[in-house]
Parts: structure tokens; C-alpha cells; sequence
């Protein structure tokens, strides 16, 4: 009997092992450093390996995040980085793909490309840097600008209706969907999630853009905002804020949420959800929730696994080939052929 060859165990890396030798080229101030952070701190924590691990982006200032990370890459055209990442796991479904894309790159120009990956759960990370800007092409509005955005391609305000990414996602059939935002400490909690998510994992990452969108974001991302501003929500916990004062209930008359005052930290007499990360339908509620009058939803709100799409690609291909012997040739000859004498 041969002896079984033990598998070595990866070695252990640190965020250091994760820094490329390129200089990082973003605005000084950039939410994307802190994102970049973030990221190469949660790779030794979830075990990964620089040589098993493909980050993919499109284009904008939140694609040149491979260049910066000590993995392979691949920086690709406008809105396809989906369609590349799909190709890259289906020739090696071994390998841990990430996608980095922009509000513009995900939902414009490559809208379809994002719906087509979500619903076919593919097994990856999408991570979607949203500064509600295009911030490479200078300022001009993007999917996301709220209304009334003035910027050089509405220099009188927009008048679109924005697009809501992870309202997005969970239209298109995404089996997780989380926010986050740059410089938050629980970033690297929800990357850990997202990862650990057998499927396609989408994580909206709200991102300062210091000079066409400055503190777009700050009405809940400062600190003097964040108590009221914050929902950060936690499997199986209440979904509480204000440090503690206040929740969301779901009111039985109209079937909508509601902000509820929370007496003498009773939470369960108020009405307070417990937060069930499989719950499809109140998922849907909070990322449609208006901030101001309620706060922003933030954590992991919807995660449910299904079956991946490069699981049934693999398992359709093994049974096709159930039986049959490879032949290029015969391939080649199949039909019609001539012979050039």
C-alpha cells in the first residue's frame, strides 16, 4: 500500500504579506486606503494564500485595488469585471475570486454583467466601493448621485431616481447581500462573512470621495452621527440603536417598518425585530429604508446559501463525460469536413 503523502498546511501570512511594492495612487484621504487596509488584514484571518487568491476589477479608482494586493489579478475593461471572474472560476474553482467595482463600474455601464453573476451564485466576493460618484472621470454623477446632485454632467442637478445596490443585489437574486462603510471597524467582521459565504457574496461599501463627493456619507459615518445613524445588525440579536433607546419593529397594520422608543432597555415590549439573516422579506425592507427617518442598515442582512453556479457546471461536465473516452481528434472531424489534396 502507498503511503499517504500529509498535506502541508499553508503557512500563516500577516497584512504585510498582502502589500504589493507599487505605490498605492489614490487622493491623499481616500476612503479606498482604508478599504485596502481592511482587506489585506481579513486575508490571514481567513486562512487565504496569495497564490490561490484572484482579485478582478473593472475600471475606476476602486479597480486599481489589484495592483495593490500581493495576489494574482487581473484589471479589465468597463463593467465586465463579472464576466472575467466568472471565466477564472469556472477554469479553477479552487481558487478564491474577488471582485472590486465601483457604483458606476457595477450599475451602469456593467448592470447586467452584476445581475447575471448574483443570480447565477457564483462563489466569489463582490465588493462595491460606492462614493455616489464617478470620481476617475471627474465628478460627473453616477447611478447612485442623489437627487439633486449637481456635477458636471448635471450642472443644474440630477433629476434621476438613484439606484440602491444592495436593493439591487437582492432583486437580482443575490443569496447575500451586506454594507459596510470605509473606515468603519467592523469592516473586516463583514469581509469574514462575506468570505465564509459559499456563494456570491455582495458587500456595499459606502467610500469617501474626498474631492468631487466629500462627507456625502457623514450625516451617519461621523462619530458624533453614529449612534442615531447606525443600525449595525447581528444574527440573532435585536435590531436596536441609539444606544439602545430605540429599534425597528414591523408594524402589523401596514406590513412596513417602524422606528419604535425603547423604555427601560425592553426591547421585546417595544416590538423590536431579532434580526434572522434568512429572512428574504425583511431584508428587502431594510436596505429600502429612507435614512433620516430611520437609520442606515448596516452588517450582514441577508445571507442564505444555495447551490453555486461552478458546482453545477463541474457536476454537469463530469456527467457528460460519464463513460467517454477523450478524442480530440474525433472532435475535430465531427460533421462536416473536406480534404485539401
Amino acid at each position: 500500500m502507498n503511503a499517504i503523502t500529509p498535506i502541508t498546511p499553508a503557512p500563516a501570512t500577516s497584512p504585510k504579506d498582502w502589500e504589493t511594492d507599487q505605490e498605492v495612487r489614490w487622493c491623499p484621504g481616500c476612503g479606498d486606503y482604508a478599504i485596502l487596509k481592511a482587506v489585506q488584514r481579513t486575508m490571514p484571518e481567513i486562512g487565504a494564500t496569495p497564490e490561490t487568491t484572484v482579485f478582478v476589477s473593472g475600471i475606476g479608482c476602486s479597480s486599481r485595488f489589484p495592483y495593490y494586493m500581493e495576489t494574482y489579478g487581473f484589471h479589465t475593461i468597463h463593467g465586465r469585471a463579472p464576466a472575467v471572474a466568472t471565466g477564472v472560476k469556472l477554469a479553477n474553482p479552487e481558487l478564491d475570486v474577488w471582485i472590486i467595482t465601483g457604483d458606476g463600474d457595477a450599475l451602469s455601464i456593467g448592470g447586467n454583467h452584476t445581475m447575471h453573476l448574483l443570480r447565477r451564485n457564483l462563489d466569489c466576493q463582490v465588493l462595491l466601493f460606492n462614493n455616489e460618484i464617478y470620481g476617475l472621470t471627474k465628478g460627473q454623477y453616477s447611478p447612485t448621485s442623489r437627487e439633486g446632485t449637481k456635477s458636471p454632467s448635471t450642472p443644474f442637478g440630477s433629476i434621476d431616481h438613484p439606484a440602491k445596490p444592495c436593493a439591487f443585489a437582492l432583486g437580482s437574486g443575490a443569496r447575500f447581500v451586506a454594507r459596510t462603510y470605509d473606515v468603519a471597524k467592523q469592516t473586516v467582521e463583514v469581509l469574514k462573512a462575506a468570505h465564509a459565504h459559499k456563494g456570491a457574496a455582495f458587500v456595499e461599501i459606502f467610500q469617501n470621495c474626498i474631492v468631487y463627493n466629500e462627507d456625502v456619507f457623514a450625516e451617519f459615518t461621523e462619530k458624533k452621527n453614529a449612534a442615531h445613524g447606525q443600525l449595525w445588525l447581528k444574527q440573532g440579536e435585536p435590531m436596536l440603536f441609539a444606544g439602545g433607546t430605540k429599534g425597528i419593529a414591523l408594524c402589523m397594520d401596514t406590513l412596513m417598518l417602524k422606528v419604535v422608543d425603547v423604555a427601560d432597555a425592553n426591547w421585546q415590549a417595544a416590538g423590536v425585530i431579532v434580526h434572522n439573516v434568512r429572512n428574504r422579506a425583511i431584508a428587502h425592507m431594510l436596505v429600502e429604508m429612507p435614512f433620516g427617518a430611520f437609520p442606515m442598515a448596516l452588517g450582514v442582512i441577508y445571507d442564505d446559501p444555495a447551490p453555486t453556479f461552478e458546482s453545477g457546471v463541474v457536476a454537469q461536465n463530469e456527467a457528460a463525460a460519464q463513460g467517454k473516452t477523450p478524442d480530440l481528434q474525433a472532435l475535430i472531424a465531427k460533421g462536416q469536413t473536406w480534404t485539401v489534396g
